[in-house]
């Protein structure tokens, strides 16, 4: 797990549960808020409307009064003007001689709270604020007026506690947070249960896969009805899925063919010591077993070397060095080297060869070897071997060329698989291991090229090794 999500729960689903919850959780916050800010805004607002009606009233009667002895004549009234019992009026001389005060509560004044001058509408942005110990939370709003026949200018000072808006927005904040807390919940709760739902193809996908063991490799996961995320996980799955099962049908078949192949030597061993172990041997025949036995012990030794070299081929890390080969050298050694088997065979080489090719030059020298091992042995007698060297454009071709019984298309396709042989009711010639063209096959994988086989109808078989431009 990398560090990103260490120490979160391993599952996906409670992952991006936990995920869409947070989401879920900031945005369910921010709407709450803002419901709750809106909420305490329009509470705020509609109690200084109602603050600032009742005191341009207020303004209204001290403007409509003659005198100020009919002003405090008329104090019930404006006891009844008043919002409610624990409102606040103050009427003073613009001298600061009260008139009249209205204070229940007995709750403190602004202070430094400038009156709105005598004509001029009062507005919410005059409205004053004050929270003072022990007190509650109250609005102020201040404006002149002119009295009587002598325009005597009187303040109006109107204040309303903010008692019940408080309550309202307290029950407006419990409100917001309720249905935050609820909404978190219901979401998250929402969330895992699509993801349940969501993540049933994956579980039936890995229901599927634990089908799979060795004995059932033909089961492939169901890209039908899966969803458009995972279908390419499927394909890809289900591709490596092909790739194992054709390597495990190569590895039960080369290991059932190696033991074929290594029964057979072991066997002749066994039976020819045990038929010399009947009764005392001159030693002139214990010497004939002794050189019988080293024989098939040869044998054994190829194909261990073989198999050895063909497991270090498959290896992908394995680096060859490389070098420049001059085609024409080396395939006219070679033929020269196999001049005599040729001769016994009634064979003969021909070599038609020019250029160079970067290669390991060992194995490319084994793997030309064994082409023309396998030549020698199933050219009819009396025909050519051809021996071609040359370059392609950017790539040098090896071809050996001979006749022989022309080849099926599905023996051509098989003909670089261990242990396989073409005709399987004739015993493979004396000396061979089986693991000729394969190894053939291998070095050309480690050189990043390829080995190609054709058969025409008259039997002329060719075999071709193609290097790719940087070898």
């Amino acid at each position: 797990m990398t560090r990103r999500w260490r120490g979160l729960p391993r599952s996906l689903a409670v992952r991006v549960t936990l995920l869409c919850g947070l989401v879920v959780a900031w945005t369910a916050s921010m709407l709450g808020m803002y419901y709750f800010f809106s909420a305490r805004n329009a509470i705020t607002a509609h109690a200084d409307e109602q603050l600032l009606a009742r005191a341009e009233r207020f303004r209204t009667l001290v403007a409509d009064a003659r005198t100020l002895d009919e002003l405090r004549t008329r104090a019930m009234l404006l006891e009844d003007l008043l919002g409610t019992a624990s409102d606040v009026l103050v009427l003073r001389r613009a001298g600061g001689e009260a008139l009249m005060e209205i204070n229940p509560d007995r709750v403190g004044e602004p202070v430094g709270l400038a009156p709105v001058a005598v004509g001029a509408s009062l507005a919410a942005s005059q409205v004053r604020d004050q929270q003072l110990p022990g007190q509650p939370r109250m609005h102020w709003v201040a404006g002149l007026a002119s009295s009587g026949q002598d325009g005597a200018a009187i303040e109006v000072l109107a204040g309303h506690p903010l008692v019940s808006e408080m309550q309202m927005i307290g029950a407006a904040r419990h409100q917001a947070l309720r249905g935050t807390l609820m909404a978190i919940g219901f979401a998250t709760l929402l969330v895992w249960l699509v993801l349940r739902h969501g993540l049933r193809p994956l579980r039936r996908i890995a229901e599927q896969a634990a089908q799979i063991h060795p004995s059932r490799l033909t089961i492939r996961l169901p890209a039908q009805g899966a969803p458009q995320e995972l279908e390419e996980m499927v394909a890809v799955f289900n591709a490596m899925l092909d790739r194992l099962a054709a390597g495990y049908e190569r590895l039960s078949q080369s290991s059932a063919e190696l033991a074929h192949e290594i029964r057979t030597p072991v066997g002749a061993l066994i039976g020819q010591t045990q038929v010399a172990l009947n009764r005392p041997r001159e030693p002139a025949e214990y010497q004939q077993l002794l050189e019988s036995n080293l024989e098939e012990l040869n044998r054994l030794r190829l194909i261990v070397d073989n198999i050895l070299f063909l497991a270090q081929a498959d290896h992908a890390s394995l680096q060859i060095e490389r070098g420049a080969l001059d085609l024409g050298d080396e395939l006219a050694r070679i033929a020269e080297y196999f001049e005599g088997p040729a001769d016994e065979a009634g064979l003969r080489f021909e070599v038609a060869a020019a250029g160079e090719a970067r290669v390991n030059a060992p194995l490319c020298r084994r793997a030309v070897h064994n082409l023309v091992v396998n030549a020698l042995r199933y050219s009819r007698p009396g025909t050519t071997i051809r021996l071609q060297g040359l370059r392609q454009g950017s790539t040098a071709v090896i071809a050996v060329e001979n006749q022989g019984e022309p080849l099926a298309p599905e023996q051509l396709a098989r003909l670089f698989d261990r242990f396989y042989r073409a005709d399987a009711s004739q015993a493979r010639p004396a000396g061979a291991s089986g693991l000729g063209l394969a190894i053939v096959k291998a070095i050309m994988a480690l050189h990043g090229g390829e080995a190609l086989a054709s058969s025409t109808p008259d039997g002329t078989i060719r075999f071709e090794l193609r290097f790719p431009s940087d070898a």
